[in-house]
């Protein structure tokens, strides 16, 4: 029974298409004090699913929200739920060639089916009216039937400048956020923090070899470089 279940997880991980497997055990939550960590593990134990409250994560590029939602995700997978992880733009792409094939209902059933939806990436590509109308079409679909976790690096005040309509704009936010937990992740970007570390080592190794470069070790004076 517990290598059939183990297998069920590794099928659900797989059918969810995460770009990467990740963990809040690997999140570091120290890094992102604007981040709710109680919240985040109360998340994980996926009570959310079942009451059918959405999630939104916001925050600066490279602050952890897709790693958020990846974990949110894997959490999901182990409880037994079906997962579907998709970037925007690509959700929006793959509806826009449904359409032109006359499959798009069935894809919309497709999705529609799916316990959680995560939505990564929300705002880093504007979306034509076409695209956002559909992108809203999913959410409205989902409405109090399934929930779905988005992240985005806007303020939902500037939603507008991606969905391209303050109209679809709010009909879209009022679904959303009718149930919803809203996730703040602000700070300095993971990667460019450790690119800053890097450098810094890097230039650490440097000023300690050129001074080992310029001590002649049998006399122990500085010579001239």
């Amino acid at each position: 029974m517990i290598d059939r279940e183990r297998r069920l997880v590794e099928r659900r991980i797989r059918a969810a298409r995460f770009p990467a497997v990740k963990c809040l055990d690997t999140f570091d939550f120290a890094a992102i004090p604007s981040l709710n960590k109680m919240l985040v593990l109360e998340l994980a134990r996926c009570g959310y699913i079942l009451g059918r409250e959405n999630v939104i994560a916001l925050g600066n590029s490279g602050t952890g929200k897709t790693h958020i939602a990846l974990a949110l995700g894997l959490a999901a997978c182990q409880k037994g739920f079906s997962v579907t992880f998709i970037a925007t733009a690509s959700l929006v792409n793959q509806f826009l060639e449904a359409r032109d094939e006359r499959r798009l209902l069935r894809l919309q059933r497709e999705l529609a089916a799916v316990k959680l939806l995560i939505v990564d990436e929300l705002g880093y590509v504007p979306l034509s009216p076409t695209g956002a109308e559909l992108l809203f079409e999913v959410f409205s679909q989902r409405y109090e039937r399934g929930l779905t976790v988005v992240t985005s690096n806007l303020p939902f005040e500037d939603w507008t400048s991606v969905l391209g309509s303050e109209r679809l704009t709010g009909a879209l936010l009022d679904r959303l956020t009718h149930h919803v937990s809203i996730l703040s992740l602000n700070g300095d970007s993971y990667r460019l923090r450790s690119s800053r570390n890097r450098r810094g080592r890097a230039d650490g190794r440097a000023e300690q070899n050129q001074a080992t470069a310029g001590h002649d070790p049998g006399t122990g004076a500085i010579t001239p470089t």
